[in-house]
């Protein structure tokens, strides 16, 4: 016990840099690309999986896939493509009307029935998507709170596995990753979702072969 204590210490003096053990040195040989036939067909695969629900579209039938799956009360991040406003000046995804989301108190969200953001980029064969808060995105909270988040996935934002999308990522952003809707188990292994955040995730993949907004 006492060999593995100083062992334990030796590796924390080195790393506040007091002690003159050797640096430890951490292998990365790890397989930083994959060989994944076809991403797309694999990620919404894992999608299913996770109780998501996937809807393909073209770049030009964006708007209105989300029309389709909005529910109630909409807000969308700040920068989301696709908003039309009307004559009276009011936005619009798809002839639904939203409301662009102001970074107002949280407690605002808790009346949102629907969130509607872009990611930045999304992982196959874990069936992963990260948010950064791009104004595309927004804020971390808004796809917390409400019972239902639409993101829109472009196919060229899907990579095959995580070394790729974590090569994607900016690390300074505040990254959010999301595999399926928001669930979890209690000590009788009873899934429960909507625990964490949205109980419902609708995935409007864009089937181009770029990302960005369509």
């Amino acid at each position: 016990m006492s060999e593995a204590r100083e062992a334990i210490l030796a590796r924390i003096r080195t790393a506040l840099g007091t002690g003159t053990a050797a640096p430890v040195t951490v292998p990365r040989d790890y397989a930083t690309s994959s060989d994944v036939d076809d991403v797309v067909a694999v990620f919404v695969d894992r999608l299913h999986d996770y109780g998501a629900t996937v809807v393909q579209t073209s770049p030009d039938g964006v708007a209105e896939a989300i029309a389709a799956e909005v529910r109630g009360v909409v807000r969308v991040a700040p920068g989301l493509p696709w908003q039309v406003p009307d004559a009276a000046g009011r936005q619009g995804v798809g002839g639904i009307a939203v409301t662009p989301d102001d970074d107002g108190p949280v407690s605002d969200l808790d009346l949102v029935d629907t969130a509607v953001t872009g990611c930045a980029a999304a992982c196959a064969t874990t069936g992963t998507i990260v948010l950064d808060g791009s104004p595309d995105q927004g804020r971390r909270a808004l796809t917390l709170v409400p019972d239902r988040h639409v993101c829109v996935v472009h196919t060229g934002q899907i990579v095959g596995i995580v070394p790729e999308l974590v090569a994607r990522l900016d690390p300074y952003r505040p990254l959010t990753y999301i595999s399926g809707p928001s669930a979890t188990s209690d000590i009788e292994l009873k899934r429960v979702q909507g625990v964490h955040g949205p109980r419902q995730l609708i995935v409007i993949l864009v089937t181009s072969s770029e990302g960005g907004d369509g």
